[in-house]
């Protein structure tokens, strides 16, 4: 288990401490981007637009003033824009060159970084030294904001907030594919890497997540929310503030993710713990975070086996961006939920090939347009194995070690590891689907009239129907906490052995779809009726 508590020395000895000045608010700055601004000296060789100029005066002087409402413009809109209009290919000013702009403001400086890292991220090649600048300007924030003898005066959008924290994980995972590809690089770049273990390490990343927990209590606030009480009440002094508490609670989703990324599915689920998966939640409040703790969520409980769970989280999520699409249309992270919703269709479709299971109608629509061709080949014995492989390499999230190995000795590809996995134990119920379909059709049947539909021997069919009996009942999501379930079956077939002879009949939760929808068909034939009589 890793430690939860932030220990001081963990990230000072890696960085030194950003000074921890307050911010000045005596600036008097235009909140336009279009007019001049009377500006410090600056290198000569540097052009800022001046809309780029006025659009940081006016960036600054809102987190001076913890404007909230503006600063939520600022970022998802103003700033994206002018990255469009003169950053495609190159990367924005250096914090040293804007510095003049905004009085050498460290904490302005530090957060500036931070969007200027991630646009190289995002629009162009970082280098190894970006890699390291950024993780030491994350350090820096962060400590700036741990490790304060009381609660810094800093107030920034919930959007944001996320973002750090997804940026952070998201460039820890980048760095730790990067130092693990050895081949095109050169000694020099080795020896740095060698030289430099803490730089992205996964205790350093799983270090702060923790300490974001642990200093806004929020685990404490979701247990008394969760039992009906107030938050505030287990809130503390850093909790009560939107920043810590909104800071903290993003870490818990973050840690779900990187227990994913490094195959600890079990602890991601167990970290979700208190956590109630609805549109009440913290996270639902933020789209890109409400994706995420849905696909993690899923993904987890479909490398668990738990099919059934993983088809409802992916089935919710899924509905949820059907409803508001053109709302998340016009968000300049439209084609990163696009391609993330389009990854949960994938494992959505492998799922319901293993555990077939009634959809919202909707989703069942967009499934069959999708991928209903590879459902329908996953059903289809030994051919189905290449359709399962490529879906989930396409699907699934990029995996990580955890330590890399940098003397030479041969590594072992995590994505191979869990793909390999994945595919072993699809191999061992891949037969039950056409299994299935013959029983389907029969109420009892002897062994070896269906052995020899199978083409197979029955002692072989006897295996079979034993992996189908245990693989049609899974723990199953009922209440509490994400990782609680009980045992239950999730087939519409329920069969038993006796005598070489198979008997087969409708299972309970076949019973119930069926009740479902004899109670909706009466229901629709008394509308009509009444439609008919009022007419």
């Amino acid at each position: 288990m890793y430690n939860d508590a932030f220990e001081e020395d963990d990230l000072v000895a890696e960085v030194e401490l950003v000074a921890q000045a307050r911010y000045s608010r005596n600036a008097d700055l235009e909140d336009g981007f279009d007019g001049e601004v009377a500006t410090s000296q600056q290198p000569a060789t540097v052009q800022i637009p001046d809309g780029v100029r006025n659009f940081i005066s006016f960036f600054y002087r809102n987190v001076l003033e913890n404007n909230v409402y503006e600063l939520h413009n600022v970022y998802d809109s103003s700033f994206n824009k002018l990255t469009d209009k003169y950053y495609t290919k190159q990367p924005w000013p250096e914090a040293e060159v804007i510095a003049p702009l905004v009085n050498n403001d460290e904490v302005f400086l530090t957060l500036y970084r931070e969007l200027y890292y991630r646009h190289i991220y995002a629009r162009l090649t970082p280098s190894l030294e970006h890699r390291f600048r950024s993780y030491e300007n994350y350090c820096d924030l962060f400590n700036y904001i741990l490790n304060s003898e009381q609660p810094v005066d800093l107030e920034l959008p919930n959007q944001w907030l996320w973002d750090i924290i997804d940026e952070f994980i998201y460039q820890f995972q980048a760095f730790s594919n990067y130092r693990d590809r050895l081949k095109n690089k050169s000694e020099e770049e080795i020896a740095l890497l060698r030289d430099n273990p803490q730089i992205w390490s996964t205790y350093s990343v799983l270090n702060v997540l923790y300490s974001f927990i642990q200093k806004s209590r929020i685990k404490e606030q979701l247990l008394v929310s969760k039992k009906g009480g107030d938050m505030m009440e287990a809130a503390g002094e850093y909790g009560a503030r939107p920043l810590y508490k909104n800071l903290g609670y993003f870490s818990i989703i973050g840690l779900l993710r990187v227990n994913c990324l490094m195959g600890d599915f079990m602890l991601a689920l167990k970290m979700m713990d208190n956590v109630v998966l609805n549109k009440k939640a913290l996270f639902a409040r933020v789209t890109a975070c409400h994706v995420t703790a849905y696909y993690y969520v899923g993904f987890a409980y479909m490398m668990m086996r738990r099919y059934a769970d993983a088809i409802k989280a992916f089935s919710n999520i899924l509905s949820f961006l059907q409803r508001t699409k053109p709302y998340h249309s016009r968000s300049y992270q439209s084609d990163q939920l696009a391609r993330k919703s389009d990854q949960m269709y994938a494992l959505l479709a492998m799922c319901i090939a293993l555990c077939p299971t009634r959809l919202d109608e909707n989703i069942h629509s967009q499934l069959r347009e999708k991928y209903g061709e590879h459902i329908s080949k996953m059903q289809k014995g030994e051919e189905g194995i290449s359709i399962f492989e490529d879906l989930f390499q396409h699907a699934c999230p990029k995996f990580i070690c955890a330590s890399g190995r940098l003397d030479g000795t041969p590594r072992v590809d995590p994505h191979t590891i869990y793909l390999k996995t994945f595919v072993t134990d699809i191999r061992n119920q891949i037969k039950l689907p056409t299994l299935r379909s013959f029983m389907k059709l029969y109420t009892t049947m002897g062994i070896d009239k269906l052995a020899k539909f199978l083409e197979m021997n029955p002692e072989e069919l006897t295996m079979q129907l034993l992996v189908f009996k245990q693989k049609s009942r899974q723990i199953k999501w009922v209440s509490g906490n994400l990782l609680d379930g009980e045992y239950l079956p999730t087939s519409d077939l329920d069969f038993c052995l006796k005598q070489d002879v198979v008997h087969i009949a409708e299972s309970k939760v076949g019973r119930r779809y069926a009740d479902w929808f004899l109670r909706n068909i009466n229901r629709c034939e008394d509308i009509v009726a009444s439609l008919e009589q009022r007419a």
